[in-house]
């Protein structure tokens, strides 16, 4: 397996149609792949609007099993045209009434290697998502991939460094993290807690951001998608804060084994000390 790895992420504006988003994110695939990415990422539930702005029951009508819906069995098909891992958030029905926020992780065969369901769910105004999704629990997957281990953080997850550290423990070298963020509050926190969480846990992460005001609600989501190292530095510029954009960088993996040594993070955990952590 290359020590370098070519990856790439999409930030995209709502098309008005799940059929036209898809097309234009395998359009941004085939261009990434043309210019050699052996991954893809695209944003939280890629293929639609950022419908928690609201709280009514027709926005339901997204929701699609994983593997077997038809995003994710066409995401498939597009993998294997490319040749590469495609990560693919989406809103995921697995039975009547249980509904995820997840992403599947397709190999470049176009294998289904598993999925991650969102863990944090947020209920504020404009993020209505308790509404629609429950909490992830499949765990804290890392999917070995043509490109090395993935792992995948989703949104509002990043707030949260513990998800962030149980990846780490499980052997991710990339994680990606999709989300839907709209300038206000928070948005300073954007390029402040993924660098963070890169150099706590010594991985690269792929964070990306929708980008654009869509018909549900008054949220600007300010794009500025970027990856970045285990040193906390970004990977190339950030994307724009409000053009769709597709973004194309290559991680040296070998630059995880160089500041674990430096740094030894993970040889000086004290796991012994922590139980008050998980107490509620």
């Amino acid at each position: 397996m290359a020590n370098v790895v070519r990856a790439a992420l999409v930030q995209a504006t709502w098309t008005g149609d799940t059929e036209s988003m898809i097309a234009k994110h395998e359009e941004h695939a085939r261009e990434a792949a043309r210019q050699g990415a052996k991954i893809i990422g695209f944003q939280e539930v890629f293929n639609a609007p950022y419908f928690c702005q609201v709280q009514e029951a027709e926005h339901y009508r997204w929701a699609e099993p994983v593997p077997d819906g038809p995003t994710v069995t066409r995401m498939r098909e597009l993998a294997r045209e490319t040749g590469m891992v495609v990560v693919v958030p989406v809103f995921e029905v697995e039975q009547s009434g249980f509904y995820f926020n997840t992403a599947a992780v397709i190999d470049s065969d176009g294998s289904y290697l598993g999925k991650y369901r969102k863990h944090h769910i947020p209920q504020v105004k404009g993020f209505w998502e308790k509404y629609y999704f429950k909490p992830g629990n499949a765990g804290w997957p890392v999917f070995d991939t043509a490109v090395g281990k993935v792992g995948v953080y989703i949104c509002y997850d990043r707030h949260f460094p513990e998800g962030w550290r149980q990846l780490g423990l499980n052997g991710a070298q990339i994680v990606y993290n999709p989300s839907a963020t709209s300038r206000g509050l928070s948005a300073y926190l954007w390029q402040l807690e993924q660098p963070a969480a890169a150099v706590a846990n010594e991985y690269f992460i792929a964070a990306i951001n929708r980008v654009g005001v869509e018909e549900y609600g008054d949220n600007d989501f300010y794009g500025t998608s970027y990856f970045v190292d285990p040193r906390g530095q970004f990977v190339g510029e950030t994307a724009s804060d409000k053009a769709e954009e597709l973004v194309v960088r290559d991680l040296d993996l070998g630059l995880i084994e160089e500041v674990r040594q430096q740094w030894a993070f993970y040889r000086d955990r004290r796991p012994d000390a922590y139980e008050g952590l998980v107490q509620p």
